[in-house]
């Protein structure tokens, strides 16, 4: 590979990273070329990225940044690494735990995870990974609990309004 070659590669990753608050790192070093075509297919169908290149050169991109946030990421360049960039912090790690179940293995091991300036390094936050909320559900979440104060001081007062109809009803009736 000429350094012309590198320096391309380099800097579409820049631009990777720069376009995406959430990548993980994963070896997929013993999977057959079926498998991780099924992974990429997966990762399409998700809007997930996929992306595998050597680890000095994803070093190199990430260093160039100057940005102090992606040391933790550095220990996990190591073997076959492919990056899985996503808008959805958790569609990556739903996409590896679905495909380890399918498959009925361990790989792709989860190197590292970047999520939103947080780095989860380890295989054993895969688990904690697939149980981040979203932003939109979040949002859902908060709304919901907005809601429902309101919707309970409605119900009574409606509950209270029909009772006191009931009632004026009654006292005519009662003379």
């Amino acid at each position: 590979m000429t350094k012309e070659q590198k320096n391309e590669i380099i800097g579409e990753l820049k631009e990777k990273f720069s376009q995406y608050n959430n990548f993980y790192v994963t070896n997929t070093e013993s999977l057959s070329v079926a498998q991780v075509s099924k992974l990429r297919r997966a990762c399409f169908s998700k809007n997930v990225e996929m992306r595998v290149a050597k680890n000095t050169l994803i070093k190199k991109a990430l260093e160039s940044f100057n940005n102090d946030s992606y040391n933790g990421v550095f220990d996990s360049l190591n073997n076959v690494t492919a990056l899985l960039f996503s808008e959805n912090p958790k569609e990556p790690a739903l996409i590896i735990s679905s495909f380890r179940t399918e498959s009925k293995g361990e790989k792709p091991e989860l190197k590292a995870a970047f999520i939103n300036g947080d780095i989860y390094t380890g295989d054993n936050n895969l688990a904690t990974l697939t149980k981040i909320k979203t932003k939109n559900e979040l949002i859902g979440e908060v709304i919901g609990l907005l809601q429902s104060p309101a919707k309970r001081v409605l119900a009574a007062l409606l509950h209270h309004h029909e009772k006191g109809a009931e009632a004026a009803a009654e006292a005519p009736a009662a003379e």
